[in-house]
């Protein structure tokens, strides 16, 4: 039987629905209550979901809560992940893990100390699309991969987001935002980056709120660069070019993600997401590949503008708490989250400094999400327009 944990949620803002709806998916999630700097925000949450609504040291002095889902700002999270941990408390934080590379081996030497599971955002290449690529890849169905491009590029999110606000200050940016997805699913098929270069500017040095809500009409000031070009060389011998943007117009990158070996290339989907479709290409042609069938594979989440795609936010969350539970390491580890989080400082670093910067962690790919662990992930009474493991 799967062991479930009571979890508390720290932040209530707009990443808190996925995570407390999709909740239901897991067996081994059970959240119990919420807390915010803004205690309103957490009441509304808690009234909505059914939770208890707590303030932030309250939520983390509970001594029934065994897990804290960190959803701050960034600019919060290795504060409240070392509160979190202090406390006693397993933790999972939305990404990045931290903005500075001596605040991330703090928190992974904490939670060491502590006997305690870290784990951190994003968990997309746990899902049916970016695992079924990782089975390709290790039965060398493309060769050795030599080459590949990554293109998250559009012009912002002032015009859906109600608080665009901290994407487009220092610390953050397309590359914290958007490249954590990117870098993390690359380094899960391609294994740990070497080295890093890049160039980097912004289009554009104010931005005006066209979203819906309070902020409406109000000029977002740009304090980081919005664009940049980033070459990554992995250990493997990989190298690939990786575009992000919140400055183009638009732009005709059909697939996110492109490897490129010896025997053949793979097409893949948005690292954003869950699902969706591969595409492998060879001597043969083109032969587009279905992954609804493997876990975590089948679109499940309507999207405000109608589009239908795989959501399983918490995935990384029950694989790691499934891991403390069975003794074993979670696959969105710690260790993980900082290593990608070098990558994107060194990617930031190098475009000020025009050089290559070197990456000093190194990491073992995480281990395949292997059918008896998806199927023991999910809860048994997990909506119908939730269920992905057949």
């Amino acid at each position: 039987m799967t062991r479930r944990f009571k979890v508390g949620i720290i932040g209530c803002g707009h990443i808190f629905d996925a995570y407390a709806r999709l909740s239901r998916v897991f067996a081994p999630i059970d959240i119990v209550a919420c807390a915010d700097i803004d205690q309103l925000a957490a009441n509304r949450r808690a009234s909505q979901y059914g939770l208890t609504s707590l303030g932030v040291s309250e939520l983390l002095a509970e001594s029934g809560i065994d897990a804290v889902i960190n959803l701050t700002n960034p600019a919060s999270h290795a504060t409240i992940t070392d509160a979190a941990l202090s406390a006693g408390k397993h933790t999972y934080s939305e990404k990045p893990l931290a903005l500075a590379m001596a605040d991330a081996h703090h928190l992974i030497d904490l939670a060491m100390r502590n006997g305690l599971g870290l784990a951190a955002a994003p968990d997309t290449f746990l899902g049916g699309a970016h695992q079924a690529a990782r089975g390709l890849i290790d039965a060398g169905r493309l060769g050795t991969i030599k080459a590949g491009s990554a293109h998250f590029m559009n012009h912002g999110m002032e015009a859906w987001h109600p608080n665009p606000f901290p994407y487009y200050q220092a610390g953050a940016g397309p590359v914290l935002d958007m490249g954590p997805y990117y870098v993390t699913v690359l380094v899960s098929l391609l294994g740990p980056v070497k080295r890093v270069a890049s160039l980097a500017t912004t289009f554009f040095d104010e931005r005006e709120v066209t979203a819906e809500g309070p902020n409406q009409g109000t000029i977002v000031a740009v304090a980081t660069p919005t664009n940049s070009q980033s070459l990554i060389d992995f250990h493997s011998g990989a190298q690939v070019h990786f575009s992000t943007s919140y400055d183009v117009w638009g732009h005709g990158h059909v697939n996110p993600i492109e490897l490129h070996g010896t025997e053949a290339s793979l097409m893949l989907p948005d690292p954003n997401y869950f699902a969706g479709g591969l595409e492998i290409i060879d001597a043969n042609g083109r032969s587009p590949i279905d992954t609804q069938d493997a876990p975590f594979g089948i679109p499940n989440w309507r999207e405000p503008r109608g589009a239908l795609i795989g959501n399983y936010r918490g995935l990384g969350l029950a694989d790691m708490l499934d891991g403390i539970a069975n003794g074993r390491a979670a696959r969105a580890s710690g260790d993980l989250a900082l290593h990608v989080l070098e990558v994107l400082l060194a990617i930031i670093r190098s475009a000020e400094r025009g050089q290559f910067i070197e990456i000093e962690s190194t990491i073992e790919r995480p281990e395949p999400l292997d059918i008896e662990t998806a199927r023991r992930l999910k809860a048994v009474d997990a909506p119908a327009e939730f269920l992905s493991v057949q």
